[in-house]
């Protein structure tokens, strides 16, 4: 069985790190605004669930290419349906 490249390993990793930037933005500039550390935080925090989640949606709406799509209907581990 092929093992997942290094680029499918480090996807989630990416994901998380991407919201993290664009969440320490929005917090930096919440705390720039109000100079309130416990406000930045909430939304720092609130942005950072709602950018993984829109994030992870994208990924998952992405339609796999010919290659992937052959492994998926090659693996034996999958149930098979009715």
């Amino acid at each position: 069985m092929n093992q997942p490249s290094r680029r499918d390993r480090l996807k989630p990793v990416e994901l998380l790190v991407l919201s993290a930037v664009m969440s320490l933005f929005v917090g930096l500039v919440v705390l720039l605004a109000t100079r309130e550390i416990l406000l930045a935080a909430v939304f720092f925090g609130i942005a950072f669930i709602v950018t993984l989640v829109v994030m992870a949606m994208f990924s998952l709406t992405i339609k796999p290419n010919e290659l992937e799509q052959h492994e998926i209907d090659d693996d034996p581990e999958r149930p098979s349906g009715h």
